[in-house]
């Protein structure tokens, strides 16, 4: 049995105004090697917000704390994009990937598999079929949510032989040729790439209350009349999107669309699934989705996905003999599997699901007192600001004061968090304070 999740007090120490002298110089070196998008992307963040967007570079990390190179600590309600519920150096989970690196590094992927794989395939169709009510699931691995994002296009092409799939604005489904054609998020990241991409991909709006719930529906119905969609790809709650939960009857009306035209309904769980809304262990899986996919916080900072699903949805793959297949070398390897079986372990021993929307509930509770309004849910939430100059200059105020954020929304005017899942309640209450003192109520939506 595991030992329960350490909990670390949460709090910043500024030895040097970040970023420091020795970040500056990493940075800058690094920027030299790497494609100049990143560096293109920091100027341009220096334009809108007026402030200086020189990166800091991280050298350890403890619990929900990072410090960098030049000794600053800071609080992180970031965790890798959401990708560290357990936080930094949690035990069990660094003993379980030490273990399956030194005893067995990689097996022969989809050929000869490693223990720890069926472990995990078994855990995870478990979890599939108790969520969802299916009779039987199988899965496709991956390493990233990409990865799994094009595992389910390609099986609703299998099962559907249709090429169309309707996505919404402000859905964000990872860079990769397939995921990218769906991205509602920002128009731009499919632009230059958009005559290698599918032409079949449809948005309609995403819904943020019930006022707009009609429009949104209409928008699919009216993209499913043309006979062409084989899937509806939807976030249970958006995340890149503004961490945006859509009225309640939402997914439930997408399955019902669903079901009345054959098409298959695909839920993006990569942020919102193991348990970061604090709503279960997926946030969507109330509307029996026939495709979920699953990563991120699977890992636990390990790279690792998968897209589950119904046995029906599946078998297409077994036509052609095997060769119909999506693979590569490293997924479903078993340093990260063992990780995933550490990360599911703890997330059921130590309660952590409940505890995040407890924790949740106390982060909107510190915030609202302040003035602030908030979106999301559990340890997914987001602070609109007034636009995006103003967020972006927030997130470095608050980088001076040692806590890590970043914005998201179509219009980059918000402030998301995705903490690790033991950060302490203490911090949750100081960030509300620091963020209170930095940002001025006419800065606020």
């Amino acid at each position: 049995m595991n030992a329960p999740s350490p909990v670390f007090a949460a709090t910043p120490h500024i030895v040097v105004p970040p970023p420091g002298p020795l970040s500056r110089a990493g940075a800058a070196a690094l920027a030299a090697l790497e494609s100049p998008a990143f560096d293109a992307r920091r100027k341009a963040r220096e334009a809108t917000s007026g402030e200086d967007f020189a990166a800091i570079v991280y050298a350890e990390g403890q619990g929900a704390t990072l410090t960098d190179v030049d000794g600053n600590r800071y609080v992180d309600l970031v965790a890798g994009f959401g990708a560290l519920p357990l936080g930094y150096g949690h035990p069990a989970l660094a003993a379980s990937v030490q273990h399956a690196w030194n005893t067995l590094p990689l097996a022969l992927g989809d050929v000869y598999a490693a223990a720890d794989k069926l472990a995990l395939a078994t855990a995870l169709v478990d979890h599939f079929q108790s969520a969802t009510g299916a009779a039987k699931g199988r899965l496709l691995f991956g390493l990233s949510g990409a990865d799994a994002v094009t595992g389910a296009l390609k099986t609703v092409a299998l099962r559907t032989k249709k090429p169309g799939v309707i996505a919404f604005d402000g859905g964000y489904h990872g860079l990769s040729h397939g995921p990218l054609a769906a991205c509602g998020l920002a128009p731009k990241f499919r632009e230059p790439f958009v005559e290698q991409l599918s032409k079949h991909v449809q948005f309609a709006p995403y819904p943020t209350t019930e006022a707009d719930l009609d429009r949104a529906l209409s928008a699919v119905k009216k993209g499913l009349s043309r006979g062409d969609a084989g899937a509806v790809l939807v976030e249970p709650i958006l995340g890149r999107g503004g961490c945006v939960v859509p009225p309640a009857s939402f997914l439930a009306e997408l399955r019902a669309l669903c079901t009345e035209t054959d098409t298959l309904l695909v839920l993006d769980e990569i942020w919102t699934g193991c348990g970061r809304t604090g709503l279960g262990f997926f946030a969507g899986a109330a509307a029996k989705p026939d495709l979920i996919c699953l990563g991120k916080a699977l890992g636990g900072g390990m790279p690792i996905s998968v897209c589950l699903g119904t046995e029906e949805t599946f078998e297409p793959w077994g036509s052609h003999g095997g060769s119909y297949i999506h693979t590569a070398t490293h997924f479903g390897a078993p340093p990260g599997c063992a990780a995933a079986l550490a990360v599911l372990t703890t997330l059921a021993e130590g309660n952590l699901i409940a505890e995040n929307a407890r924790k949740g509930t106390l982060f909107q509770t510190a915030l609202t007192a302040h003035g602030f309004s908030v979106q999301g849910t559990g340890m997914m939430l987001g602070i609109p600001l007034r636009d995006a100059a103003t967020a972006l200059a927030a997130t470095r105020r608050l980088l001076q004061a040692g806590y890590l954020v970043l914005t998201g929304g179509r219009d980059g005017n918000v402030i998301t968090l995705s903490p690790a899942f033991v950060l302490d309640d203490a911090a949750i209450v100081a960030f509300a304070n620091i963020v209170h003192m930095l940002v001025p109520p006419e800065a606020r939506r």
